[in-house]
């Protein structure tokens, strides 16, 4: 059934999830570079939206997970001006490698890195880097989130059409949280493979999909 008028301008906001059909934000994503982790995303990582990454412990490949999908969004994508997007990281627990982003594809120049004078700062740094719109992805490291600011931040992201992403430890996957997709990332060091379990995602039951970080 097809609505008309108001009601029917309100359903087409991506925000609204509606029975029966994948939600519109699952449209706007970006393919994570590896096919059963794609599969299991239906099509790849969200844009628009908050996205969870719980793990185990720092420094174990999960942002090698996500150096694909940072080459696709960076490859041509500069504002009307001409100017380069950034890719923000706030209070990441260890600096990036530059000749592993370049050896990615990835131009290190355009990385900003924040370094948060406070733990409950980094939900803050990344609501206002949205709202400047002058980031194409906005990543932050945190265990300190109240539902409060994870909210704003879930709602910043919608306008903003960045690829947002927040890493916390793993036994915040037991508390609640308004971030639309929530993955548990385990990496199994003897394989090389990481194992990710979706716990929480629009349009589809939790899953589990892996990915050969080597």
């Amino acid at each position: 059934m097809a609505f008309q008028g108001p009601i029917g301008e309100l359903l087409q906001d991506p925000r609204i999830w509606r029975a029966g059909r994948a939600s519109a934000a699952m449209a706007r994503g970006v393919s994570t570079g590896w096919p059963e982790l794609d599969a299991a995303l239906g099509g790849g990582w969200p844009l628009g939206q908050l996205t969870e990454l719980l793990v185990d412990d720092h420094g174990t490949g999960e942002l090698t997970l996500l150096l694909p999908a940072l080459g696709r969004l960076t490859a041509g994508n500069d504002d009307a001006g001409g100017a380069p997007k950034w890719i923000m990281l706030v209070a990441p627990p260890y600096m990036p490698y530059a000749p592993a982003l370049a050896g990615a594809g990835l131009d290190p120049a355009r990385f900003l890195v924040v370094h948060a004078k406070q733990a409950g700062d980094t939900l803050w740094v990344m609501e206002q880097a949205l709202r400047s719109r002058t980031c194409i992805a906005v990543a932050g490291w945190t265990n300190l989130a109240r539902q409060a600011p994870l909210r704003r931040l879930q709602l910043a992201a919608g306008p903003s059409g960045a690829w947002v992403l927040l890493f916390r430890d793993a036994r915040a996957r037991l508390a609640p949280s308004p971030a639309p997709l929530r993955i548990h990332f385990m990496r199994e060091r003897a394989a090389g493979r990481a194992r990710l379990h979706i716990l929480k995602r629009r349009g589809g039951p939790p899953a589990v999909a892996a990915a050969d970080l080597g």
